[in-house]
């Protein structure tokens, strides 16, 4: 399929004026044709014009079309077919059956979301009818459904260059919910990013939706992204990066007239916990499974378990053991970009060199460009408290083992640790009174908890919280993944006293839409 490196502004194709930037080969760090133009400010303000026109329209389209539409984009992504795989393998490094499988996840994402909306249950809807001879006073008919809060901004992720990025979970989620979407896509996968556009542009037009439902902007520095969150018609984002990236555009949705809600996945170390049973039970097994974790897609994911906390001893000493062994025959693997390389370079470096800390083992020498080499790393209870460094995230295969004088020790750091988005606790039987005591702790700071397993690996699934306390997320009562992310793009609107004629469809009074309401707060199942 022949890439032009267009910018998607509603249904029109048109390359950008603003300087240009081509994708790099994650293996070689060669530049890849074509050029992708940048978006200019006037393109930008078009996108946002186009959105907001839109968003009335949109947001009332009837349950079944609007099911029908994402349906019709997780087609379309399937119908590009191998040239969508082989473009992002390139782009981003990652192998074919990681890629298949992302692919599978992000059509998955977008019919789950299909099957919430024609389910009805996200618009909430609530009914307290009049009362007119209530004493002392009447009661007024009450009805309250949620809309989409309006044009939402998605910036796309660089190590999901599919499940997170131009349809991931914010574009569907946001779009179920009713909302246009215009995604601000990653310089590092440019070419991946307008295979998917286009199929999203072309479900738009196919399935009659309004123009401006979808757009898909290409930037050459920083002015788009910046841009796109200051803009007054957009009135939420969606973010997957780092933490200073994170961080960046709460300010400026912060400091608009208006603020709005940026909802941004960042910075997690996720801790491990073994417990004293387990640990002499099943050391050296757990330890392999960790380290599996650890070099997964080159340590690359947000759910990395970065962290390690567990009772010294001679136990430990063999988990050490097993986990170098097998983490020493590891291959460096490509990472997504040579910017990330080098910065996962520079954080092991600085972790090799810390006072307080030693080297258990590191990965088999790197024997390509843009290659990271695994790291293991062990320190004591007392220095990993006084360091703040060594709990900032190194985003790559890179763990730090903490040496802790009892249990007691192993809480007072988990009090220590920010907002995760999970925590695992390796326990047998015996475990369970102690791990009791510690749920607690690790409920307030994470937003998934997990037994003898680890985080990486997240089921898109109506259960599944990925998010957490700051910093993992910008607000943890949110989750990026699972049908609960519709939540993010949805605000409650009641009405009072008005006529059926002039009522959505979600609230008439003979329930033409055929959905589960509460009424009179008892939940009413249609019929």
């Amino acid at each position: 399929m022949q890439l032009t490196g267009n910018l998607l502004i509603g249904q029109e194709s048109a390359f950008g004026s603003n300087g240009s930037i081509k994708a790099v080969n994650a293996a070689t760090g060669a530049a890849i044709e074509p050029a992708f133009g940048g978006a200019t400010l006037a393109d930008l303000d078009r996108a946002c014009a186009l959105a907001w026109a839109a968003f009335d329209v949109y947001r009332e389209t009837a349950p079944e079309a609007r099911a029908k539409f994402l349906d019709t984009i997780a087609q379309n992504i399937l119908d590009i077919g191998d040239d969508l795989i082989e473009r992002c393998m390139i782009e981003s490094g990652l192998p074919r059956a990681r890629l298949e499988g992302e692919r599978g996840r992000t059509v998955g994402q977008l019919r789950m979301f299909a099957d919430v909306v024609r389910n009805g249950d996200f618009l909430g809807v609530r009914i307290d009818p009049a009362q007119p001879e209530r004493k002392p006073l009447p009661r007024v008919d009450l009805r309250l459904r949620h809309i989409g809060v309006g044009p939402v901004a998605v910036f796309g992720a660089s190590n999901f260059p599919l499940a997170f990025s131009v349809a991931g979970g914010d574009t569907a989620s946001a779009l179920a919910a009713g909302c246009p979407v215009i995604v601000k896509a990653h310089s590092a996968h440019p070419g991946t990013a307008e295979l998917v556009g286009r199929a999203v542009q072309k479900a738009v037009k196919d399935c009659g939706m309004p123009e401006g439902t979808f757009s898909l902007l290409f930037d050459s520095g920083r002015d788009v992204g910046q841009g796109l969150v200051k803009d007054n018609r957009i009135k939420a984002a969606g973010f997957t990066g780092s933490r200073g990236g994170g961080t960046a555009l709460m300010k400026l949705a912060a400091a608009r007239p208006e603020p709005i809600p940026v909802y941004a996945e960042m910075s997690s170390i996720n801790p491990v916990l073994l417990f004293p049973a387990a640990l002499a039970n099943r050391g050296e097994a757990i330890a392999k499974a960790f380290v599996g974790s650890l070099v997964l897609g080159a340590g690359q994911f947000c759910t990395n378990p970065g962290l390690v906390l567990a009772v010294d001893g001679p136990d430990l000493d063999k988990f050490i053991a097993a986990a170098s062994a097998a983490l020493s025959e590891t291959a460096a693997q490509t990472m997504l970009t040579p910017g990330i390389c080098k910065t996962y370079q520079g954080a092991v470096e600085r972790a090799g060199e810390h006072a307080g800390v030693t080297t258990a083992a590191r990965g088999v020498e790197a024997k390509g460009a843009n290659q990271g080499r695994s790291a293991l790393f062990i320190t004591t209870a007392e220095a990993f408290r006084t360091s703040h460094e060594l709990q900032e995230e190194i985003f790559g295969a890179s763990s730090l083992v903490v040496r802790c004088p009892d249990l007691a020790t192993m809480l007072d750091l988990v009090e220590s640790l920010e907002g995760q988005l999970t925590s695992a606790l390796h326990i047998d039987e015996a475990d369970y009174a102690e791990a009791k005591r510690v749920l607690p702790a690790l409920e307030r700071r994470t937003g998934r908890l997990l037994v003898n397993g680890f985080g990486t690996g997240v089921e898109v699934g109506h259960a599944m919280v990925h998010g957490g306390p700051f910093p993992s997320t910008a607000d943890g009562r949110s989750t990026s993944v699972g049908s609960l992310a519709i939540n993010r793009f949805l605000r409650p609107v009641s009405y009072q006293d008005l006529p059926d004629a002039l009522l959505p469809d979600a609230l008439k009074t003979d329930n033409p839409l055929g959905l589960n309401r509460r009424v009179d707060g008892k939940l009413q199942l249609a019929k």
